[in-house]
């Protein structure tokens, strides 16, 4: 088959014409021309990664127990998960998996070598713990200052090196470590802020706690950070002598990360995947913008890349070939109303009209971010009121046939502003099954990378149908996929804090969706659509044959 001929070379990008459906690049050369971001960005994105991302509960992620925790591992690398574009099933050879616990779970390869200790990252370390050393001691002698820097230089590197020993393949640093290296980094900037200011303790300990909340994310952290800043700053400050500023920070946010990796066990980011290989990861969709915009041409700068058949914005296409693709033990496709299948299958047929509802706490978040990244982006760009949102939505759907073979291999579903043609979503729609089950996967390219929401699909009562990453299956989910270039190989984010649920069905004779959205566990958006009908252009009466 043409399609199973074209997963087959996504090892072997350079000595292939048309690449793969989901890669978008012709040849290891087109990759380095077109596009933005280097190979040299991506491994330092890489590099950071492995480093830094950690998760909300401070568990350890990636490697065999990192990918067994959230994804399952044994049934991802071992029941040859298959994806479903178009109508036809094809799988790609997964590698073989030593039996070695340092192999990475993903990709079956060893992982490179972040986890091997180096010297330099053992100065790194000494120099952190010798200035928070310094900053604890500020106030003593000279001899207790050096040998305050001292003992911190030789606590931290020391831990350092212990924490770096014990640490497996591509597993993220122990909890104790990190507190431990967050503490001393802040204490620096506890004593530089009683230097310059003449905030007291409390004031100190609750910009510590605010500080260490936001770079938590989640709201609840937000408001927990003040609140065990404030309370460690009037304690130190009960005991009569005031204390230094730096271990007011130091303490402050030991006590903070202690109790957010007690209280917040549930993991919002998880590093999954290092250079997997796309057949690994069929719950993402690798298809990354080759520039900064993504645009509403992208589906053609797609089918400009693959070469293959370009049509804009198709006469009779439907986001899925078939809700069959979607039967499973949960799902029967035949429950669903004409209506919604209709709506699936030829979704062209029909128009939207959107009413977003946004919570009032995420508002000004959402301002910024649509500011500074969505319409610079050209992605992602939802209406903010109601307002916004009379302007109208032009809805489209732009599809290309790789292989000529009249056959539909991509489809990209483009939402904008009727009035100002500025996108709202660009999102390319596909399907696959996985153990006997059908998903739908929808991947938002970005630049040199995707954000893929994989759904599940539930039958809704009345004919409705619910797709949605609420569920305790190993796949439904959102994922954040950096793409190599080159090689293809994706290094892969699941972002768990990260819900949505689309809910199509029809009442008093009107199909209708909800698109609800949570965020840590608290919702922030629901779009409602309403959806009609466009109306069949009337044909023109045919002319008479002359006499």
């Amino acid at each position: 088959m043409a399609i199973t001929a074209i997963q087959s070379t996504f090892e072997a990008m350079s000595k292939s014409r048309l690449g793969s459906v989901r890669t978008g690049y012709l040849s290891s050369r087109n990759a380095r021309s077109d596009m933005a971001v280097s190979r040299r960005a991506v491994e330092v994105w890489r590099r950071w990664v492995l480093w830094s991302c950690r998760p909300v509960d401070g568990s350890s992620v990636g490697g065999a127990a990192g990918m067994r925790a959230n994804l399952g591992s044994d049934r991802v690398t071992s029941q040859r998960p298959t994806r479903r574009m178009r109508q036809v099933d094809f799988t790609a050879a997964h590698s073989a998996h030593a039996p070695n616990d340092v192999i990475d779970d993903v990709t079956g390869t060893e992982p490179p070598d972040f986890a091997s200790p180096k010297a330099s990252d053992l100065v790194i370390a000494a120099l952190i713990g010798g200035l928070a050393g310094a900053a604890l001691a500020a106030r003593s002698n000279r001899v207790a200052a050096a040998l305050s820097t001292i003992g911190g230089a030789t606590l931290l590197a020391s831990a350092k090196a212990v924490a770096r020993g014990r640490r497996r393949g591509i597993e993220n640093q122990a909890l104790w470590y990190r507190i431990l290296s967050t503490g001393a980094l802040v204490a620096p900037l506890g004593w530089l802020a009683g230097k310059t200011t003449s905030a007291g303790p409390t004031q100190i300990g609750t910009a510590t706690g605010l500080l260490a909340g936001l770079l938590g994310v989640r709201p609840q952290k937000v408001i927990l950070g003040p609140l065990v800043g404030a309370a460690v700053g009037l304690g130190l400050a009960a005991r009569g002598r005031r204390p230094s500023p730096a271990a007011v920070a130091t303490v402050t946010l030991v006590i903070y990360r202690m109790l957010s990796a007690a209280v917040f066990r549930d993991a919002q980011v998880t590093l999954l995947a290092v250079r997997a290989n796309v057949a690994d990861l069929p719950f993402v969709v690798p298809l990354e913008a080759r520039s900064r915009y993504v645009g509403v041409d992208y589906v053609r700068s797609l089918a400009g890349v693959l070469g293959g058949s370009y049509v804009r914005d198709a006469g009779d296409a439907g986001i899925v070939a078939s809700l069959d693709n979607l039967a499973g033990p949960d799902f029967d496709p035949g429950t669903v109303a004409a209506e919604v299948r209709e709506f699936y299958e030829h979704t062209t047929r029909f128009a939207l009209d959107i009413v977003p509802e946004w919570r009032t706490w995420v508002r000004p978040g959402y301002l910024l971010y649509s500011s500074l990244v969505a319409k610079p982006l050209g992605q992602a760009n939802l209406p903010m009121n109601q307002r916004q949102a009379q302007r109208g939505v032009r809805s489209r759907i732009d599809t290309i046939d790789v292989d000529r073979d009249e056959i539909i291999d991509i489809r990209g579903w483009i939402r904008s502003f009727a009035a100002t043609g500025e996108p709202i979503y660009v999102g390319i729609y596909t399907t696959y099954r996985h153990d006997d089950r059908g998903y739908v996967s929808v991947g938002f390219p970005l630049p040199q990378s995707s954000f893929t929401a994989t759904l599940a699909p539930h039958a809704r009562a009345g004919g409705g149908l619910v797709l949605t990453s609420r569920s305790a299956l190993p796949h439904p989910g959102h994922y954040l996929t950096f793409i190599e270039p080159t090689s293809r190989e994706l290094t892969t984010l699941g972002v768990p804090g990260f819900k949505e649920e689309l809910d199509v069905y029809a009442t008093d004779g009107e199909l209708r969706a909800d698109h609800a959205f949570w965020l840590f566990g608290l919702p922030f958006l629901v779009l409602r659509y309403r959806i009609r009908r466009k109306p069949v252009p009337s044909r023109a009466t045919e002319a008479e044959p002359p006499a």
